[in-house]
């Protein structure tokens, strides 16, 4: 099965699961975060120890702390989650010789980095404009993919992703921004032009994500992060 089936395959798997479950909203859209969440940190802290190590308990547990905040135990409030973190990691520090300030900084970043920002996806939950998280990230994906397979020639990064375009990276923009327009004007949201900037704004933060994750992978030696996803590397 070719690379492109299988993207296309677990794509539209995973569109359908998260659809499905936005949709029903509540504790099982938590815990579909929650999971991510999980998963991204496991094969996020797998990629660094080829060369570095984390303390991964704290990780694991501060999405732990995220999910009960999102379950709405009000009291595990956004700040204490990172102060533990922050505490707990000086602690370590401190009763551990092994443990280095790039440990501590690595765990710190994978909490930020992976389930601080799904737990956003949360804070919308019953909300119209949660579907503009989706729509931005797979329209800039897919608009992105197809512009640069059939018009790219500039290449955008190529040290750090190769096959990555100027014209796939202006094509995301436009296909998250043009998706935007519609669902808005299907919806009658407004303002519009808010909407567009949102939109736009969005799709360039999701490619800079991308190849920033490029540059990870570059920096820690690997080709992919895992393959719990087949062709979502």
């Amino acid at each position: 099965m070719s690379e492109f089936i299988k993207r296309t395959i677990t794509g539209l798997i995973l569109v359908i699961l998260t659809i499905g479950l936005t949709l029903k909203g509540g504790r099982l859209l938590a815990l579909f975060v929650f999971l991510i969440s999980i998963i991204g940190l496991r094969e996020f802290y797998n990629a660094l120890d080829t060369k570095y190590s984390s303390i991964r308990s704290i990780g694991y547990i501060a999405s732990i702390l995220f999910f009960l905040n999102s379950l709405g135990y009000d009291k595990i409030a956004l700040n204490f989650i990172m102060s533990f973190a922050i505490v707990s990691s000086l602690i370590f520090l401190v009763l551990k010789e092994d443990i280095k300030l790039t440990n501590i900084s690595i765990t710190i970043f994978s909490i930020f980095y992976i389930p601080f920002l799904f737990q956003h996806i949360i804070y919308l939950d019953g909300s119209i404009y949660i579907w503009l998280i989706f729509i931005t990230a797979w329209g800039t994906d897919t608009f992105a993919y197809l512009t640069g397979n059939l018009f790219g020639k500039n290449k955008l990064c190529p040290d750090l992703s190769p096959n990555k375009t100027v014209e796939g990276f202006f094509g995301g923009i436009l296909g998250s921004v043009l998706l935007t327009i519609g669902f808005s004007k299907y919806l009658n949201l407004s303002p519009l032009w808010e909407l567009i900037i949102l939109s736009a704004l969005g799709a360039i933060i999701a490619q800079f994500g991308d190849l920033a994750a490029s540059k990870i992978k570059r920096i820690t030696s690997i080709k992919d992060y895992g393959f719990i996803i087949p062709g979502h590397g």
